[in-house]
């Protein structure tokens, strides 16, 4: 059986504004319990971009950069690297291992943001892959 992204992704994407400072998009993360949020296009930022837990850890973190000051448009990625719903799980690896991501935002039908899939995802669907149609995953 062939998995797709629209099976295996989460459903929610969550935004930022990108003049908003990194703290208050972690906070946001940790509130919401997810690993990424979205930048939100506006005038002065016509993409959208991504910051990511890594995002944090490698240009925070490690580069001892205060969060309260630092705006999420400073280390945010953009543009998006993305995918398409109906893509193949195996596809949708592959593309993030050749751009060495974890977190991919999912794209519809219309080209609308409608979820996002990221690396741990892949755990439950490497394991669903391993069972028998039908078999319950404990």
């Amino acid at each position: 059986m062939q998995f797709t992204v629209r099976d295996w992704m989460i459903d929610l994407v969550v935004f930022v504004d990108p003049e908003c400072t990194v703290s208050e998009a972690l906070s946001l993360m940790r509130r919401r319990y997810i690993h990424s949020v979205i930048a939100q296009k506006t005038e002065t930022s016509p993409e959208y971009g991504i910051i990511t837990s890594t995002d944090i850890s490698d240009k925070i973190v490690a580069q001892e950069r205060n969060p309260s000051q630092t705006l999420v448009k400073d280390i945010m990625t953009s543009p998006l690297i993305t995918v398409t719903e109906d893509m193949s799980l195996q596809e949708c690896s592959t593309k993030m291992k050749e751009n060495r991501i974890h977190h991919l935002p999912v794209l519809g039908r219309n080209g609308e943001l409608v979820g996002m899939i990221s690396a741990s995802d892949f755990l439950v669907a490497a394991e669903a892959m391993g069972s028998a149609p039908g078999e319950r995953i404990q």
